[in-house]
This record gives C-alpha cells, sequence and structure tokens, in this order.
C-alpha cells in the first residue's frame, strides 16, 4: 500500500511540472502512468485532459474529485522542485490535490474486495477557468452517483484543521463588463460629441446601489469594479469607456437579480445619454452546497481520523467549481489547513506537506462509511 513519502514525492513531481487549464496533458499522462502501476481501471471518456478512474464493484457508486491544472503565475518559492515551466505554478494547491486524491485511489485499490460498492476519482481539468466540473458530469461519468466529495487545501488553517458548514460554502462568481459607446470630440467642444466619461461615472455609482438598496440587510453578496478605462490623453473627449469587474452572491434569485439589475442600469444610461451601453454577464463558477447529511457524516469521520474540526458561521467568497457538481449530485466539499505564510495564488505560496497525511485517510474513511449506509 502507498504511504506518506509516496505522496510526497508525486506532490513534489506534479508541483515541479505544471500545466494550465485545458493543457494538462503530460499531468494527465503521469496520472494513468501511477494509476495503471496499481492495476487501477481508467474510464475511456471524451476527455481531452484529465480522467476518470473506478475502484470496486456493485451497484452503489460514489465520486471522489481533484483538480489538476495550475495558474500562469512566475514561482517565487526556492525549492529543488521549484516549477521548470516559466511563468506557471502551481500556486492554489492542486497538486497537492492530485497527491492526496491518487493516495485515496490507491489505498482504497488495495482494499477493493471490502469495499460495498463502486468508486470513481476523478481528475478534473480547467478547475481555475470555472467550467472543468460541469466537463466531467456532462461525459456521463457520474450518472447514478450516491455523492460527490471533494476538499480544497486552505493556507490560513494550520495542519490539522478542517473547516466545514451546511449549505452554501463558497460563492457564486460572476464577471461583468459594460461598454460605453459614445462619440469622440475636442475636449473644448463637448458640444460636437457625446462622452461616454458622464454615463461611465453614473455608471460607477448606479453598481454601487445594487447591493446596498436592492438586496435585504439580511442577505449578502459583493459588486466590486475591477477595471476602468476611459480616453488616454487631457484634452480629447474619448469616443468609449470600459469597467468590468466580479459579483459575488449566495442564493440563484439573488445571481439572477443583480444580472437583471445591471442589464436594466446599461439599458437606462443608454436612453438617458443616447449612447451605446453593452453588458456582458459571464457567470463562472456557481455556489458550492454542502448536503446537510453528508456534512455531518463527513464531520464524523473527520473527527475520527484526528482533525480538529469547526463549523463554519459563514461561507467564504472564493469561487469553487466543484459547484458543478453540487448543481447536479449530493455532495460534500471542505477546507483542510495547509499553513501557507503566503495565500492561494501568491508567488510565494507555499504549503506544508503535512496535509497529507490525514487528507488520503480522511476521504478512504468517508468513501468506506457512505458505501455501508
Amino acid at each position: 500500500m502507498t504511504n506518506y513519502t509516496d505522496y510526497v514525492n508525486w506532490r513534489r513531481t506534479f508541483h515541479q511540472f505544471p500545466e494550465l487549464s485545458e493543457k494538462e496533458y503530460e499531468t494527465t499522462q503521469r496520472l494513468k502512468r501511477i494509476l495503471e502501476a496499481h492495476d487501477i481501471t481508467i474510464l475511456d471518456l471524451p476527455l481531452d485532459t484529465g480522467l476518470v478512474a473506478e475502484v470496486g464493484q456493485g451497484e452503489q457508486l460514489i465520486a471522489v474529485r481533484t483538480d489538476i491544472d495550475a495558474l500562469p503565475i512566475n514561482e517565487q518559492v526556492e525549492h529543488e522542485f521549484t516549477s521548470t515551466n516559466e511563468g506557471v505554478m502551481h500556486a492554489c494547491g492542486h497538486d497537492i490535490h492530485m497527491a492526496s486524491i491518487l493516495g485515496v485511489a490507491t489505498q482504497l485499490k488495495a482494499q477493493e474486495n471490502e469495499l460495498n460498492g463502486r468508486v470513481r476519482i476523478i481528475f478534473q481539468p480547467a478547475e481555475e477557468l470555472g467550467y472543468g466540473a460541469r466537463k466531467i458530469v456532462k461525459t456521463g461519468a457520474l450518472d447514478g452517483v450516491k455523492a460527490v466529495l471533494g476538499f480544497h487545501n486552505y493556507p490560513t488553517m494550520d495542519i490539522g484543521e478542517f473547516a466545514i458548514k451546511k449549505g452554501a460554502i463558497t460563492s457564486a462568481v460572476d464577471r461583468f463588463e459594460f461598454k460605453i459607446k459614445g462619440k469622440g470630440a475636442h475636449a473644448a467642444k463637448p458640444e460636437q460629441g457625446n462622452d461616454p466619461t458622464v454615463a461611465l461615472g453614473q455608471l460607477i455609482n448606479s453598481l454601487q446601489t445594487i447591493v446596498s438598496r436592492n438586496l435585504s440587510a439580511f442577505d449578502s453578496a459583493v459588486v466590486t469594479i475591477g477595471e476602468i478605462s476611459c480616453g488616454n490623453t487631457w484634452n480629447v473627449i474619448a469616443d468609449h469607456a470600459y469597467v468590468q469587474g466580479t459579483v459575488r452572491s449566495f442564493k440563484p434569485e439573488h445571481r439572477d437579480y443583480i444580472e437583471q439589475r445591471m442589464k436594466d442600469i446599461a439599458s437606462g444610461l443608454a436612453k438617458t445619454f443616447n449612447i451605446e451601453v453593452e453588458c456582458q454577464y459571464t457567470r463562472l463558477p456557481g455556489t458550492v452546497i454542502n448536503d446537510d447529511q453528508l456534512t455531518e457524516t463527513a464531520i464524523e469521520v473527520a473527527e475520527t481520523v484526528g482533525y480538529n474540526v469547526s463549523i463554519m458561521d459563514l461561507p467564504l467568497t472564493i469561487g469553487e467549481d466543484f459547484s458543478g457538481y453540487t448543481e447536479s449530485y449530493p455532495g460534500v466539499f471542505a477546507f483542510i489547513g495547509s499553513n501557507s505564510e503566503y495565500d492561494l495564488h501568491h508567488p510565494l505560496f507555499d504549503p506544508d506537506e503535512r496535509i497529507l497525511e490525514k487528507v488520503p485517510s480522511y476521504f478512504v474513511e468517508l468513501v468506506k462509511k457512505l458505501l455501508n449506509q
């Protein structure tokens, strides 16, 4: 049976050779070689990158998921296994995730005859693009699944800490863009043009009223403008302006409302200032919703394995495309401490490899418990 040393070695190899979303070709081949070396079945699915493996036999089906893609970040951590792919880094810890779930797969394979059902191990591509989970779902690999299980390392939590909650545990993540088209002119002759900066100023103020004046004080959402551009010199009225940002929400009805409100604002500004205002609203990962009963079972198993379990009061406002599973199947997702001084998506992110000591055991025990229920 594989052990902690194997998990560390796997993690370091994945870390040294990271690949971006939808380009995880060598990562996929490396995963296949490891799985095949342990006689683990790999399903024949229409996937360019990523894969789904299977252990066990019988009608019952549980799925365990890891993501496999890296980020376009220049690593600044100095290790003997620092990224060799310039400009690409496992700065979100998906190398940790892969090594952990490989440990789950190999441990379950060693106990295959004792399993009361099948376990499908998902090595999912394109999590950072927000749609990798839905690509897996579309293959039909999860049809009939009883539960989908997942986790994310969390750098601000210590090794041995485990955080979870029922219901929404992460937010939905959306991107909005406004393209304003006016008419340029000499700055001294505004009557000859149609200044987009006036509409731009009104747009900025209007967007900030969506949460503060349209949602109840007992509901939560975030609207953040991340980029504004208009003009490029001091004595010319620009002919266009651009704004983009993000929305975070926790309830589908709020997500729908905010999108519609933004489109209404765009339409109103266009009529008021006699200009063109285009609103593009792109939905990225939805809210990860933890099943109540699965969450209770996960807490029980985590405590048995030796984690210090804490129940989160509120969901996190980060995105996680595990939502692509929980919108269709019962699932449970947890955050497990990785104790890095620097946060996720930082070039100095450096998780403590001791996280690999308990994660495989947690999932193995959770899978077995669910298959025996």
